[in-house]
């Protein structure tokens, strides 16, 4: 079993760098979903509403794996030292500001804020 996954991870990073660049990024999951979706589902988790805390723990746990990518990837502390709650709330709050936005945009606003990434 751990020939046959040695195997398929060297074939896949064999592949020709030229191929994986033309590949354009992909958001998937919570990262696509409104900010007018995210605001409806903070608003009921502030008022302890059963199914909103558990969309709003959906969009934390998405979020929580973007920073770590990012802070992975970068070798840095994307958030700077702000813990994922504050960086929830400062999300709601650029989603007030841009209710057709999506997610993944409101947390890289914040994220490049706090980070200086490009």
């Amino acid at each position: 079993m751990h020939k046959i996954l040695f195997l398929l991870t060297i074939m896949l990073l064999s592949q020709p760098v030229a191929i994986r660049a033309q590949e354009s990024p992909q958001v998937l999951g919570y990262g696509v979903k409104g900010c007018d979706h995210y605001n409806h589902s903070y608003n009921g988790w502030q008022e302890g509403q059963g199914d909103h805390i558990a969309e709003y723990i959906h969009y934390r746990d998405w979020l929580t794996g973007l920073v770590t990518g990012l802070s992975l990837a970068t070798g840095t502390d994307v958030l700077k030292g702000v813990d994922v709650k504050g960086a929830m709330r400062r999300i709601q709050l650029y989603c007030d500001e841009h209710p057709t936005d999506d997610f993944f945009t409101a947390s890289m606003d914040l994220i490049r804020l706090l980070s200086n990434l490009k």
